[in-house]
């Protein structure tokens, strides 16, 4: 397999990121790794991180369906998701739906997120996943898979999932799925994963090749993409 880069995060659109990174910090026992006026990372102790970017016209998206889609959504471990979704709900979440081991909320921004039940997970918070939806789960998963050295470790009629150096990406097959149409606001992203290279002029060679398609009009210190699915991502150097 040719490596291309490795997963750096998720960046999440908010129009008030200081609300929502503290939401998030509150919840999960994460620290701030980075803070900049448009962009605050927070990291796990695993060194997972996920950051949230100013967004001033972002349109938070209708859970469920397909008219203003989630897109992305995190899924998070806690050793007693019920509690945790009572604290979510404390510090400005909003119940959406109760599943057999997990509960699904939506954050103060109105992502959804799940707060899933995982034995002896300590007082932190883990990252599972990022959950990116498609109408082709297992396609989009070997695109991201090749593109960020990942092996794929599940597949089925409901999505798939890629691993590997310690994080994870599930893809979740929808009916009808509405693609994001960036950099309208009207049909937003939602969230975007960052993707460290060696070299973005190499990096967009393997890319394109996987079947991503360069937006032109981007910043020459990072790369702009659209996976196979319609979803942005960016590939990034170490600064």
């Amino acid at each position: 397999m040719t490596v291309t880069g490795q997963l750096e995060l998720v960046a999440i659109d908010a129009p008030d990121i200081r609300k929502l990174a503290d939401f998030y910090a509150a919840l999960t026992g994460w620290t701030i790794a980075h803070e900049e006026p448009d962009w605050i990372a927070l990291r796990a102790s695993d060194g997972q991180e996920v950051a949230f970017q100013l967004a001033p016209d972002h349109v938070p998206p209708k859970w469920p369906g397909q008219e203003q889609p989630q897109q992305l959504h995190l899924d998070l471990l806690v050793d007693g998701y019920q509690a945790a979704a009572e604290r979510a709900v404390g510090l400005g979440a909003t119940r959406l739906a109760d599943g057999p081991t997990w509960v699904t909320l939506a954050d103060p921004a109105g992502h959804p997120f799940d707060l899933c039940q995982r034995d002896g997970v300590g007082p932190e918070l883990a990252l599972f996943a990022v959950t990116i939806d498609t109408d082709d789960a297992a396609g989009l998963a070997r695109f991201y898979a090749d593109l960020m050295g990942m092996e794929i470790t599940y597949e089925g009629p409901e999505g798939a999932m890629a691993a590997g150096y310690g994080k994870s990406v599930m893809f979740q097959q929808v009916a009808g799925y509405t693609p994001p149409r960036w950099p309208d606001p009207q049909a937003p992203q939602q969230a975007h994963l960052d993707i460290l290279v060696e070299d973005l002029d190499a990096g967009e060679r393997r890319a394109v090749e996987l079947g991503a398609r360069r937006f032109e009009d981007t910043p020459p210190s990072f790369y702009v993409f659209a996976d196979p699915s319609g979803h942005p991502f960016c590939l990034t150097v170490e600064s």
